[in-house]
């Protein structure tokens, strides 16, 4: 090969690796961007959703972005947390601003137990306490996965006994959803004062979740090398996947409180291993009985949980900064129309990602779209819905 020839071909090498340098270059350079200015982005995406919001019938005029700062600023406090424990914290200092008492109950085998506590006098005797997941706000919040209004004699004698009842009688119970399992109940009741804003605890509460998934996916997201953005990474789940194995807040959580369905005298600690262990194995058997992934290859099955996760996520985002019409929508039964545009977009964008995958059978976004959005009813997003 002549001089000449060995430069064009040098020439030619180049040219054909600038692309993909400067394509890595420019992506680094936009996921740096994207981390500095993400809290501000927050923060304003909050504040114009809330200024779009009606004001409550009978409500007197506020100045712009008056009524709305506090909020947005209680949305920051949470976003501003680096760990868990630090979100989770923030969500009941936020939410102490729009209630007299608040408290965050945390969910474990079939009990709810007290983590932390505020505006309760004695915050530390929640640790002690805990909520029924049988009857009542508690129940119907743990189940449903929905926000429940209630009066306090819902919440059981020995939750009154202890703690009391608000001036009004009025609670609110909220679940707190991660891996799409309720790992916590947040009791919010006015108190003496009777100061109970719904709307905006339940703004708080879901902007924790997302923002505690936000943290999860790029925890686990940190040690790939494959280069796969942060939106669409999850690490591969095994069969039986709980919320305390993935990321858990509460995973050191001992809680002082024993359900009423444990002995009260304990088995010796082999025993109990013995018997955790043979409970763990008909778990998993049974969960795989009813896995409808569990015939396919362990790649194929990641591919389609993932697909699962990033349609609740965008699902979740929809939902996070869309209350108002949510709300109207869910009323009036035209839940599409309404949001029509939020959803066509993240419909392309979960197809672009998995509509050429094994998961673009699970129809995954669409099903969450029924599942979350109109609570199970496809007839509340209406008749211009392709169902």
């Amino acid at each position: 090969m002549s001089m000449a020839q060995r430069h064009d071909h040098k020439k030619d090498t180049q040219g054909d690796a600038q692309p993909i340098e400067l394509e890595q270059i420019v992506a680094r350079a936009v996921a740096r961007a994207l981390e500095e200015h993400l809290p501000q982005l927050q923060a304003q995406v909050v504040q114009h959703v809330l200024e779009a919001m009606p004001a409550p019938a009978g409500a007197a005029p506020v100045a712009s972005g008056e009524g709305s700062r506090p909020l947005v600023d209680a949305v920051a406090k949470i976003h501003a947390g680096t760990n868990q424990k630090e979100i989770l914290r923030g969500l009941l200092d936020a939410g102490s601003a729009y209630c007299s008492r608040i408290a965050l109950f945390v969910v474990k085998a079939g009990a709810a137990s007290g983590w932390q506590a505020r505006g309760f006098g004695d915050d530390e005797a929640i640790k002690d306490s805990a909520l029924d997941l049988n009857a009542g706000p508690a129940a119907h919040a743990y189940q449903n996965r929905v926000s429940t209004p209630g009066n306090i004699a819902e919440m059981g004698g020995p939750f009154v006994e202890r703690f009391g009842g608000p001036a009004n009688e009025q609670v609110l119970v909220l679940p707190l959803a991660l891996k799409d399992k309720v790992a916590a109940l947040v009791y919010a009741d006015g108190g003496d004062s009777g100061r109970l804003e719904s709307d905006a605890l339940e703004l708080l509460v879901m902007a924790t979740s997302a923002w505690l998934e936000v943290i999860s996916l790029r925890k686990h997201a940190a040690p790939r090398e494959d280069g796969e953005s942060v939106g669409g990474v999850e690490r591969a789940v095994p069969a039986v996947q709980t919320v305390s194995s993935y990321s858990d807040p509460f995973a050191a959580h001992a809680p002082k409180h024993v359900p009423v369905s444990i002995p009260a005298d304990p088995a010796p600690a082999a025993e109990v291993v013995e018997v955790a262990s043979a409970h763990a194995a008909s778990a998993a058997a049974a969960a795989a009985a009813t896995d409808p992934l569990a015939g396919l290859s362990p790649e194929d099955a990641d591919v389609h949980r993932k697909a699962q996760r990033f349609a609740r996520l965008l699902v979740d985002e929809i939902k996070l900064y869309n209350q108002a019409k949510v709300a109207e929508g869910r009323r009036n039964k035209d839940l599409y129309d309404r949001l029509k545009e939020d959803i066509d977009k993240s419909r392309g964008t979960f197809q672009k990602r998995y509509g050429s995958t094994v998961a673009a059978s699970g129809d995954y976004f669409q099903h969450e779209l029924v599942r979350s959005l109109a609570e199970d009813d496809v007839s509340i997003m209406g008749k211009n819905f392709k169902r």
